[in-house]
């Protein structure tokens, strides 16, 4: 059964706009009505096409969690490197599973998924469109795109900024899809200014939508490693038509 995802009627994008034009970021908590945030959390807790995440040799990729579980040289070779490299660089560490990519590739899948699906049709809705618009008083945002992510214990995100005008990002957002979690777990999204002071934090409370412009410097703390639950979310960005540019 697909997800009934409808905003908070009693959240006034207008009455917030000037919350987040004055840092360029906001949570909001409570922010879908009725059942429709737990339908989704069911199925990111149940059999989703996870791969595992990460960056080698300043590339991302992608490997199928059946064959990372597999002890290898290989692997312990490529954990090595993801180690390594995020003490110094950008790197990360977590489960995904491309939503955007398999729908508009089109691979829907339905059935138990079917919740998750949701999300990408209503992040490309007028209603999820609209809200943003009034939000951040800007007209442009069109379409969306959409991905699940799950944090296990040791799973992180170093700082980067989600800067690229050519992709046509405007703002980035996260739906927080975690039923119980406390923030001494880790998994806090933080902003950092030009310095890499930490500015804000917010821990992922369950259907909560954390929004902020970009390009703006984040990071997802990294999960303890005595945890033994996930961190569930959706994420992606919020996107201006881009139209291609003639070629010479």
């Amino acid at each position: 059964m697909a997800a009934s995802l409808k905003i908070d009627p009693k959240i006034d994008p207008e009455r917030l706009a000037p919350a987040f034009q004055a840092k360029g970021r906001l949570h909001i908590p409570d922010f879908f009505k009725g059942n429709g945030a737990k339908h989704v959390a069911d199925a990111l807790a149940g059999d989703v096409p996870w791969v595992r995440t990460m960056v080698v040799q300043g590339k991302g990729v992608e490997a199928p969690l059946a064959a990372w579980a597999m002890p290898s040289p290989q692997r312990m070779q490529v954990e090595a490197h993801v180690i390594q490299t995020a003490r110094s660089g950008f790197q990360y560490s977590y489960d995904a599973w491309r939503i955007s990519d398999a729908i508009q590739a089109g691979r829907r899948v339905g059935g138990k998924l079917e919740p998750i699906e949701a999300v990408y049709d209503f992040v490309n809705g007028e209603e999820f469109l609209g809200f943003v618009r009034k939000l951040t008083a800007d007209e442009r945002p069109t379409n969306s795109d959409a991905h699940a992510s799950r944090y296990g214990a040791g799973h992180f995100l170093n700082t980067h900024h989600d800067g690229n005008a050519d992709s046509g990002r405007l703002y980035a957002y996260v739906l927080n899809l975690t039923p119980q979690w406390q923030t001494d777990w880790g998994g806090v999204l933080l902003f950092q200014d030009d310095a890499r002071n930490v500015t804000e934090g917010f821990p992922p409370r369950f259907n909560a939508l954390n929004i902020f412009r970009v390009p703006q410097h984040h990071s997802v703390s990294q999960v303890a490693t005595f945890v033994n639950a996930y961190r569930y979310s959706i994420t992606g960005w919020v996107r201006r038509t881009v139209t291609a540019k003639p070629k010479r």
